[in-house]
């Protein structure tokens, strides 16, 4: 039996298989041409297209803030990134989904996994997944806050071997963010940019910390003008679009809070939180939520593929199968 812990987010898609690792990492994404529904591109292909197709072609993301909602094309994605990890005669797949996964949510994942010609299918909440895939201990007596820091949502739970204890997802990421950084350069600095070009301005200076200077050159479209232009932004010049949404996630964090009985809280004061996803790289991030939340911030080595990782030590495992799978 082919066994796989799939990760289908918003924005990445991964995939790992048991006995070789994480085996695909493409674009949620799709190029379609829009008089027909025909598929002109999928994954990585299609993305290398986005801002740049006439209007006969539409970029579709199947997966918007951790749901699926185009599900006709979420299984034909799938379908094409399991012919690219190899066909088996029989497939067990474990899907990454956000807590609070809803029963109508999960039954898109059963259809489009047998469009996907996957045979059995479990589900397990992505906080558990970004604690084990940095390797933090799980028992049925310490309580860990774990959060996951998504492209389309973040997902955050404090949780035993047991349960979860309390826990909540909200559709709040790094796309949001992108987004805010597009409308805020537009505003204070005249330069329209797109989508692909303000994430890896993000990626590229992106920072929590104050006064840092690291700049990039960017391009775009001048907004009095509309010609071409280019300009150097700075960490400085976006942090206000960042800390915005930063902040916005961790006042949901206090909401976990005060949900805890108070000997749950006390526990979390000793351990910190433990963090995961693409926003946790920004410069500075562990720093500045350590001091928000007035605790310890621990980030994965790999904040990119700490959920996935996660994903397959439970695929590979029967006990935390048992443990942690939700039908």
């Amino acid at each position: 039996m082919l066994r796989l812990a799939i990760d289908f987010g918003t924005s990445v898609t991964k995939i790992y298989r048991v006995g070789s690792g994480i085996v695909l990492a493409e674009a949620t994404c799709l190029a379609v041409t829009r008089d027909t529904g025909e598929v002109r591109a999928y994954g990585n292909e299609a993305k290398r297209l986005l801002g740049k197709t006439a209007e006969l072609t539409e970029m579709v993301f199947p997966v918007s803030e951790g749901h699926i909602v185009r599900e006709k094309y979420a299984g034909a994605l799938l379908e094409y990134f399991m012919k690219k990890v190899g066909r088996a005669f029989s497939v067990h797949a474990l899907f990454c989904v956000p807590c609070g996964c809803t029963n109508e949510e999960k039954e898109k994942y059963y259809r489009i996994a047998r469009a996907a010609g996957i045979g059995r299918i479990d589900f397990v909440d992505t906080p558990f997944l970004a604690a084990l895939g940095q390797d933090v201990p799980l028992s049925e007596s310490n309580p860990v806050f774990a959060m996951d820091l998504g492209a389309g949502k973040t997902s955050m739970a404090v949780f035993t071997l047991d349960g979860i204890i309390a826990g909540l997802t909200m559709a709040v990421g790094g796309n949001n963010m992108d987004t805010h950084i597009i409308d805020h350069v537009a505003e204070n600095f005249g330069l329209k940019i797109g989508p692909q070009t303000s994430e890896r301005l993000k990626n590229t200076v992106g920072s929590l910390l104050a006064g840092d200077n690291q700049s990039a050159i960017v391009q775009g479209r001048d907004v009095a003008e509309g010609r071409p232009r280019s300009m150097s932004l700075s960490s400085g010049d976006i942090l206000f679009p960042i800390r915005v949404y930063v902040d916005k996630i961790l006042e949901y964090a206090e909401l976990i809070f005060r949900r805890l009985p108070a000997e749950v809280c006390a526990a979390m004061c000793k351990s910190g939180v433990y963090l995961a996803g693409g926003v946790c790289a920004l410069e500075g991030f562990s720093d500045y939520v350590a001091e928000k939340l007035g605790m310890d911030a621990h980030v994965a080595p790999d904040v990119r593929t700490a959920v996935i990782l996660g994903g397959g030590r439970v695929a590979g495992s029967e006990p935390l199968m048992r443990k942690l799978c939700t039908g």
